[in-house]
């Protein structure tokens, strides 16, 4: 490209199809703000929904290769040796799904996005695409668009949504036999299918880690995301574009259950932590209630990625009949009243950058006030250091409408703690007192 054309581009606004060009386009404002999110894993894996309570129940299908593993031990009591995976998608039904009681569900848990599996590595398509004849939500099983339905449902309760993609699928015949055609015939329409049908505010592929990005056409598709696509301006991406994509290309770090990594990432440091409820993503019938974190673990780990500078994106898996089973709603629900008193702190907060390492508390800072974060309740009086461009200041317990008293000691804030009993708690879970000039 010539040097006329490419300050062109560059004063247009627009992206070439390069990481170096794609990789100074900043993450937009809304997501960094957000904080928190809700995964969903749903599809044909929905109806056995089940594997060992250490894996991921949504790998049914891959699992059952393994003749000698547990998943196909399963399989073969409980469906027979001739049931085919494929045997599983006329029962995916969803007879059950109602998106605007999902939608209800999610607003009242505080999350800000929703990011559904539009497609998992099985292949089947969660909305009717014509390059998965068959294999989709539309020809087969619920006869029905759930993604199409859901993102509707959800932006009317004007919450974020966007698409999980898997970019590769395990047993496509065309996959497996020429990675390029299916790349230029299958994966390349099916994204832009979903882009142009729904224009959602995520795209956040999956399966990327058999190829580079160059084989996968990745920059090609993102230029064309950015600068053409309907999708709207501030769409996000993830940073799962090709093997050698994570942690340094694209919109955001994407770790799994503790998978940080050490060192600078993409986009100055910003992450989002994906975890289930338990362990698996997909529903898995063998986790029992003892498999699911209480509200409380799953509160702290939202406000421990916060503090460092991440979101959260926490996932649920509904039934093969349309159902978020009651115990990851309650759990949602649970969040969202205590977000409802504690939002402050959470929502477009960043990392207290002065912060002091405490075991039970963390901090975060906004608009010039700091907040301390408290795990547990931390008795008659709080210590923590004072920030140092404050001269005097005033502290509150959040959900409770008087100031504290507070009294300055080498350097240090110590809070005395309202004498509250158990009714007149502003919340449970995590305490916030804000330190404000």
């Amino acid at each position: 490209m010539g040097a006329i054309a490419l300050s062109l581009l560059v004063s247009a606004g627009a992206f070439e199809p390069t990481w170096e060009s794609l990789d100074t386009r900043a993450n937009p404002q809304w997501f960094e703000d957000a904080k928190f999110g809700i995964f969903i894993h749903w599809g044909v894996y929905s109806v056995p929904a089940w594997g060992p309570k250490d894996q991921y129940a949504e790998w049914y299908w891959n699992h059952m290769q393994d003749k000698n593993g547990a998943t196909w031990k399963f399989h073969e009591k409980t469906y027979g040796p001739n049931f085919q995976y494929q045997d599983f998608a006329p029962m995916f039904r969803a007879e059950l799904f109602d998106p605007d009681q999902w939608a209800d569900v999610f607003a009242r848990s505080g999350a800000k996005y929703i990011v559904l599996t539009s497609k998992h590595h099985e292949g089947f398509c969660l909305w009717p695409n014509p390059q998965s004849w068959n294999w989709n939500a539309m020809d087969v099983g619920p006869h029905r668009d759930l993604a199409g339905d859901l993102i509707t449902a959800v932006h009317k309760r004007d919450i974020r949504m966007g698409f999980y993609y898997s970019i590769y699928e395990w047993y496509n015949p065309l996959y497996k036999s020429d990675v390029n055609r299916y790349v230029d015939e299958h994966m390349l329409p099916q994204l832009k299918d979903l882009v142009e049908r729904y224009k959602p505010d995520i795209i956040w592929p999956d399966g990327e880690w058999d190829h580079p990005s160059s084989v996968w056409r990745s920059t090609e598709f993102l230029a064309w995301l950015f600068n053409e696509s309907p999708a709207p301006k501030d769409v996000v991406v993830n940073d799962r574009w090709g093997k050698e994509t994570r942690n340094r290309h694209g919109g955001f770090a994407t770790p799994e259950y503790g998978g940080i990594p050490e060192g600078k990432l993409i986009q100055e440091g910003h992450f989002e932590e994906c975890q289930g409820m338990g362990k698996s993503f997909g529903y898995n019938r063998n986790e029992d209630a003892l498999c699911y974190r209480p509200a409380t673990e799953l509160l702290h780990l939202l406000i421990d990625n916060v503090s460092r500078g991440g979101n959260l994106l926490l996932d649920i898996g509904p039934t093969a009949d349309g159902r978020i089973p009651d115990i990851m709603q309650q759990r949602l629900l649970d969040m969202g009243d205590w977000l409802k008193v504690n939002g402050e702190a959470i929502y477009g907060a960043e990392p207290w950058t002065d912060a002091p390492k405490m075991e039970d508390v963390r901090f975060t800072s906004k608009n010039g006030a700091v907040y301390a974060i408290c795990l547990k309740w931390p008795g008659p009086e709080l210590e923590i250091k004072k920030p140092e461009a404050m001269q005097g200041v005033k502290v509150t317990l959040l959900g409770h409408d008087k100031k504290l008293d507070v009294t300055e000691k080498e350097k240090k804030l110590v809070i005395q703690t309202p004498v509250l009993d158990i009714d007149h708690m502003p919340c449970r879970h995590a305490y916030v007192f804000k330190i404000a000039p």
